[in-house]
Formats: C-alpha cells, sequence, structure tokens
C-alpha cells in the first residue's frame, strides 16, 4: 500500500467517513455495531500508520495524523492528546491539531484547556470547527449571573460565524440549535429564540451526517417536551435511541415521560380519585369572588392596560389561547415529578370538569395544594390524545408559563414564587 503523507491522510479522512455517514451505507438495525466496526477501521488504520511512520517525513503531520484517528471515538483517549499535545508542540500552526486537541480536552472535561485550544487555532486561521467549538465551550462558562450572560453573548457571536463560513454544515448548525436553545432558557424564554432554536436543528438535519447524531434528536425532543408536544417528544427520544442503542438516557426519559403521561391522564379521569361527596362539597363553594382581583369582567396588568374577563366553565374553552377568559377551579391532586418542570396539578370547576394544569418557572418548593381555589386569566388549553405502548393518552391541559399569572385563594401570586425554567441538554457529541 502507498504510505506517503497524502495517502496516510486519506486513509485518516476516510475512517471519519465511515464514521459520519455510516447510516448511509448500514440500516438502523446496524446501530448497536456501530462503535465496534469503528474500532475495527480504527485498528487498521493505526496499523498502517505504524508502517508508514519511517515514510513520514515531518513528526508533526505524523502525530497529527495518528491524533486525530485516535480521536475518532466518543470516549477520552490519552494517546491522543499525547499525540496532538506534541504536533502543536513542533508546529504551533496545526490547525487541524489544535481543534483535535481542544475536542480531547472536551472529552476529558478540561473545559479551560478546550478553550485555550480553539482559541489559539483561531489565532492562526479563522475556521468553522473552531468557531463552533468556542461557542459550545463558552456555554459552560461563568459563575456569575453576568458572566454567564457574557460568555453566552459570546458563544452566539462565534455560532454565528461558523454558520456563516459555510451555511450548508449541518454540524455548525446543530450547535447553533443547542446554543440558541441554552439562550431561550437564559434569557427569558422569548419565542423568537425558539423559532431559531428549531430552524437550526431543521437546518441541520438536511446534513445526513448531523441527521445521524443522537444528541440532535434527544435535545430537540427536550425541547419539544417543554412545548408539550409530546408526541414529537417520543419520536425524538426513540430516534435518539435508535441510532445509539447503548445510551440509556433517551429510553429513560422516553419512559418516564410516558409514565407522567399516563398518570397524568388517569388522575384527570379520575379527577383526583377524590370520592363524589367531597369533589361536590369542594365545587359547590366556587362562587366569582373566588377569582380575586380577575373577578368584575376586567382586570389592570402592571402595564396599566385593562384587560376584558369573562368567567368561563373549563367545558367551554377553545384549543389554543383563550382571551377575555377566566376559569376557576379546586385543586384536586398534584403530581410529582424527579425533575418538577412543570408543576403539574388538576383542577375541577363547578360543572365538574377536569383539566390538568402545567405551571412554568415555579420556584422550588412552591406550588398549590389539594383544596386551593386556582383562577387562571386567557388560559391556553391543549388536547392531549394519542395512544403509546398501549396507553390511550386522553386529557386536556393547560399551560401557564409562570405562577404570577395565577390567582390562588383570591390572592394573585408574586414574583416571589417565580424561577427560571433549567433544562439540560446533551453536550455528548458536540
Amino acid at each position: 500500500m502507498e504510505s506517503n503523507p497524502a495517502a496516510m491522510k486519506t486513509m485518516v479522512d476516510d475512517l471519519y467517513d465511515f464514521r459520519d455517514h455510516y447510516f448511509e451505507k448500514n440500516p438502523i438495525e446496524k446501530a448497536i455495531h456501530k462503535t465496534d466496526d469503528v474500532k475495527k477501521e480504527l485498528q487498521k488504520v493505526l496499523k498502517s500508520l505504524d508502517d508508514a511512520k519511517g515514510s513520514i517525513e515531518s513528526k508533526s503531520e505524523y502525530l497529527l495524523l495518528r491524533g486525530r484517528a485516535l480521536n475518532i471515538l466518543p470516549e477520552y483517549s490519552p494517546e491522543a492528546l499525547d499525540c496532538l499535545s506534541k504536533a502543536v508542540k513542533l508546529d504551533p500552526k496545526l490547525v487541524e491539531a489544535w481543534n483535535h486537541l481542544g475536542e480531547c480536552y472536551w472529552k476529558k472535561k478540561d473545559i479551560e484547556n478546550a478553550k485555550n485550544c480553539f482559541t489559539g487555532a483561531l489565532n492562526y486561521s479563522k475556521n468553522k470547527v473552531s468557531l463552533r467549538s468556542l461557542s459550545m465551550v463558552l456555554r459552560q462558562l461563568g459563575g456569575t449571573p453576568e458572566e454567564r450572560t457574557k460568555f453566552m453573548e459570546e458563544s452566539v457571536r462565534h455560532i454565528k460565524e461558523a454558520v456563516q463560513l459555510d451555511f450548508s454544515d449541518g454540524t455548525s448548525w446543530f450547535i447553533a440549535g443547542n446554543t440558541y436553545l441554552s439562550l431561550f432558557f437564559a434569557s427569558g424564554q422569548s419565542p423568537a429564540i425558539m423559532k431559531q432554536c428549531l430552524g437550526a436543528y431543521s437546518k441541520a438535519e438536511k446534513d445526513p451526517v448531523a441527521k445521524s447524531n443522537p444528541d440532535l434528536h434527544f435535545n430537540r425532543a427536550a425541547l419539544y417536551r417543554f412545548q408539550e408536544d409530546y408526541q414529537s417528544a417520543l419520536a425524538g427520544y426513540e430516534r435518539a435511541l435508535a441510532l445509539d442503542p447503548v445510551w440509556n438516557e433517551p429510553q429513560e426519559k422516553r419512559k418516564d415521560l410516558i409514565a407522567f403521561l399516563w398518570r397524568v391522564s388517569e388522575l384527570v379521569r379520575l379527577k383526583g380519585k377524590l370520592k363524589a361527596k367531597k369533589l361536590h362539597q369542594m365545587t359547590s363553594t366556587l362562587t366569582e369572588s373566588d377569582l380575586g382581583p380577575y373577578a368584575g369582567g376586567s382586570y389592570t396588568g402592571g402595564n396599566k392596560e385593562t384587560v376584558r374577563l369573562l368567567p368561563c366553565s373549563l367545558l367551554d374553552l377553545a384549543e389554543g389561547k383563550n382571551p377575555e377568559r377566566v376559569v376557576c377551579g379546586k385543586v384536586v391532586c398534584s403530581i410529582t415529578l424527579d425533575e418538577p418542570i412543570p408543576f403539574t396539578f388538576a383542577i375541577v370547576d363547578s360543572k365538574g370538569t377536569c383539566h390538568a394544569v402545567n405551571l412554568y418557572n415555579i420556584a422550588q418548593g412552591q406550588g398549590v395544594i389539594i383544596g386551593d381555589t386556582i383562577a387562571i386569566p386567557e388560559p391556553n388549553m391543549q388536547k392531549n390524545d394519542f395512544t403509546v405502548d398501549d396507553k390511550h393518552i386522553n386529557y386536556h391541559s393547560i399551560r401557564v408559563s409562570s405562577p404570577v399569572f395565577l390567582v390562588v385563594n383570591r390572592r394573585k401570586l408574586g414574583s416571589d414564587k417565580q424561577a427560571p425554567t433549567r433544562l439540560k441538554i446533551s453536550t455528548m457529541s458536540e
């Protein structure tokens, strides 16, 4: 076999092509074998590099090739780190070596050294890999809220530059999606940023390499769950699991979500499992005065604008937002979760109708209890009706984005009950 540097570089490039385009050449059922297949190809490449060592004059080039090959696997390789460290010492202008060295440090969870590597690469060449990698690293930095905001702004700037350099690169779009996802929760949950996030993931999916990345489907599934698009969330977890069958988290998240939906569906159907007499006692006392500041047909908000609010029953709600309407009911149960996002409870109104309520951005330890009277202005109602794993999920829910919109026992909740939602995203393959 030819053993000149160009041939060896092609061999290492082909190794990455084998990994990144695996599912274009193999059925999804072979996903369980992907890592082992990549390891077999890696051993072939390493043997060829060993055989060619004497014929490659540039030691830094040889170390780069070997380091790149060893860095092919998802786990940290000390040998790859050693090769790439030596390569950049011999030739500090090897941008590709800096990028792979930064990735090694990232896998090692050495964030500061990873940042230094990507910054060092950019000193020699403005390139998409360094820019998007630096964007990814910066999101992990910052102790104070001010520092985190500063690093987030830098992260957004770098990923925008990376995308500008190559609009067709799905990996850059994937990292852009993760960046906007982090920004969404860090800056007030703006619908415009949510749209940018989903748009970036959609563009990433057009690239076969990014489309085969289980992280893309996993992170987007988490976002769909937050949006309460449960069927899309379940499909995302299923796709992530199919692409990486040994990764337990997608399976656990899917299982937890189904358990949550089934539990809510059953508790709404059974109206919190309360006996009919108890339920009647609770709901028969509901009057318009339970609307608190929302009573009287209108409400003046903090911006001094007067909003018309007419009481209506849960049955009268249309799907989606119901402007100029307010509903009232008694809490009949709450649903505890390992992850307190959202805080979910169920209410029954004076007509005996039961809906679930998903309350977001509430401070830990706050919430409502059975027997509390709740008023919700301009409720955003959703119908959930589908079957998954032989379980028929069927209930109506109301989404409340902040506790400050609620009236509990005739009193409006204050901002002290509010806390920003944090959503963990996977950076396994970033």
